[in-house]
């Protein structure tokens, strides 16, 4: 009986201690749940308020850039409605990578490496957009947002897009827009840009980014669990147009200039040609052309890397404005320097004679002039226009290498001249600390004749060259050279107006450069030029062939042809009243006759609307070397 009566004790304690489990286990669950429904009813305001701030993001409003007219308010650049694709590297997963760029290049027709090549070069972070195409037809961003299920990390956003109006013609002044880099990121992120931006890369789109730019506004918008945009929530800030430039440009001249450009070209077979129209009385740039050039409505819609490729690869540099972004010899032309320099220090007076030679020996080297033969005695005037060597030669001698650099720095060489575009290089300027710091040596004689003719060491871009010129033709003020003449405020009023700048008055005596004017005149009257005498106007210039490069079997180097010239307001090169200027530069020439010579001659035919047509054509044939300073 014990024994039985013990074992349902036992089984008496097992059920109630079941039953007193069950019930904390009730009571604790019971306790949950009405913690839970109390945070519930009374948070629920604070719980859907954060979940809400997770949907919401602070995002940028881009403003709209700014645009570019030229001097008589033509349209150059404009902005058109257009389509974007960007894609956000974190949501999309990798495993489907593959499939979305195939299925994006074909809807682009694009190449699927230049997708992935964006994609990894994304300047932000994983989380922010990257761009992959620009300018897409509106059906082609339908269909593709319409597919954004098979997209993930796919969006279409609606932009502006830059069109250049006279696509190549201007390209090399205004540039063009293209994304954003990481390096431009890193360097612009404090100052509002974003991964996905466009940013000015050349021209005046670049030197001008900050006022062509505005202020982005900034906006709050809702985003689903993926991040596609929902809806605005909240306009934060209204984004600030970006101011326009009125260029000092004519588009009538440019187009006047790169005909008579590619009318040189074509007929002496040339690869490389500049032209620059300059007011030598405020340093304005009417029309610059560089060719060959390129279409920067090309980048506006998103060039792609085969088209890049083959821009970059192309030996003749398409890319590279050659009017302030190369340095050359300026040959004869540099004899401007030499002939005022000597004049100014009184190495050599108005009047004097002096008699010049086939060739100046020094040691046993000779150096030779152009013509093989000189030419007697010539003063300061007709030893200009006869472009002689030798003549030159002995003036340089009678300079010194260190006065010819003081002379040449006082015309604006050796430095950029300032002009509002990029990649102005400076040219150089031999002088004894510059041989010294270059290869260690002293200038030799023969270097200081070489340099009062131009050769040697001497380099100089063509907007120096030309700026030297204008600075003789308005009397010895140096301007800064300028592109941009006017800044206009969104609302069109003026933010901005640029005035002629000033480097320095030139410190060589009125008479001097009158002097030098005079000489300018008498290398057209001499028909050292051939028949550019005979246009109804009154020109005056210089001429100048610059060798370069290895001589041929015959001995021959290959040889740059310059012109530069200015015509006097009113017909009297004595006066400093000159309102235009011109430079033209023909590389890698060798043509019988001097070809910038007759690119000019053909420019100022069509500018001042001649009824005469005074080119020589068969002096741009190729193959005689000679030329002709």
């Amino acid at each position: 009986m014990s024994a039985v009566a013990g074992d349902g004790a036992q089984v008496d304690r097992r059920i109630l201690r079941f039953v007193a489990f069950g019930i904390a286990v009730v009571i604790g669950v019971s306790g949950l749940t009405a913690r839970l429904f109390y945070l519930q009813i009374t948070h629920v305001d604070q719980f859907v308020q954060q979940a809400s701030v997770q949907r919401s993001v602070l995002q940028a409003i881009p403003s709209t850039r700014g645009l570019i007219y030229d001097r008589a308010g033509r349209p150059l650049v404009i902005n058109e409605p257009s389509f974007a694709i960007k894609i956000r590297p974190a949501n999309l997963p990798e495993t489907q990578r593959d499939a979305v760029v195939a299925e994006l290049a074909k809807l682009l027709k694009m190449d699927p490496a230049d997708i992935n090549a964006s994609i990894d070069g994304n300047p932000g972070s994983r989380f922010d957009l990257v761009r992959i195409a620009q300018g897409v037809p509106r059906d082609t961003a339908n269909l593709i947002a319409e597919e954004s299920a098979s997209l993930p990390g796919v969006e279409v956003s609606v932009e502006t897009q830059r069109r250049y109006v006279n696509g190549p013609l201007m390209s090399q002044i205004l540039g063009y827009t293209a994304p954003i880099d990481a390096a431009e990121l890193t360097a612009l992120k404090d100052n509002g840009y974003l991964s996905d931006d466009l940013i000015g890369k050349t021209g005046v789109e670049d030197v001008y980014e900050q006022q062509l730019r505005g202020t982005y506004g900034m906006e709050t918008v809702e985003r689903d669990a993926v991040g596609r945009r929902l809806q605005v929530l909240e306009t934060n800030a209204q984004p600030v147009p970006g101011d326009s430039l009125v260029l000092t440009i004519d588009t009538k001249e440019q187009q006047l200039l790169q005909k008579a450009v590619e009318w040189g070209m074509k007929k002496a077979g040339l690869k490389r040609a500049v032209m620059i129209v300059e007011n030598p009385q405020t340093g304005e740039i009417l029309a610059m052309v560089s060719l060959p050039t390129y279409d920067n409505n090309a980048f506006a819609s998103g060039i792609s890397s085969k088209a890049y490729k083959a821009l970059v690869t192309n030996p003749n540099q398409p890319l590279l404005n050659h009017a302030i972004s190369e340095q050359y010899p300026p040959g004869s032309t540099y004899k401007l320097v030499t002939g005022l320099g000597a004049l100014a220090d009184g190495r050599i007076s108005p009047t004097e004679r002096i008699q010049t030679h086939p060739f100046i020996q020094i040691g046993l080297t000779k150096f030779w002039d152009w013509n093989r033969a000189g030419f007697g005695a010539l003063d300061i005037r007709s030893g200009f226009a006869h472009s002689s060597d030798t003549f030159f030669f002995q003036v340089a001698q009678r300079l010194g290498i260190g006065r010819l650099a003081y002379w040449s720095h006082q015309l604006g060489f050796g430095k950029p001249t300032g002009i509002d575009l990029p990649a102005e290089v400076g040219g150089i300027v031999p002088s004894e600390k510059w041989k010294q710091d270059a290869f260690g040596q002293p200038i030799q004689p023969g270097e200081v004749l070489q340099a009062g003719i131009g050769q040697g060491y001497d380099t100089a871009t063509p907007l120096q060259l030309l700026n030297a010129y204008a600075t003789r033709a308005n009397g010895g003020i140096l301007y800064q050279p300028q592109v941009v003449r006017q800044v206009l405020a969104p609302d069109g009023s003026v933010a901005r107006a640029f005035k002629p700048k000033v480097i320095r008055r030139v410190k060589a005596p009125a008479s001097d450069l009158t002097i030098m004017r005079l000489a300018a005149r008498e290398v057209v009257t001499s028909r050292h030029t051939f028949n550019l005498v005979e246009l109804p106007l009154v020109v005056a210039g210089k001429t100048g062939t610059a060798e370069f490069g290895t001589r041929d079997s015959k001995g021959r180097l290959p040889f740059h042809n310059w012109f530069v010239a200015f015509v006097p307001a009113h017909g009297d090169v004595a006066k400093h009243d000159s309102k235009l200027a011109v430079v033209a530069f023909a590389y890698d020439s060798n043509t019988v006759g001097n070809v910038a010579t007759e690119m000019v001659k053909y420019y100022l035919q069509l500018h001042y609307k001649l009824k005469v047509d005074k080119r020589l054509s068969y002096l741009l044939h190729r193959g005689n070397f000679y030329g002709g300073n």
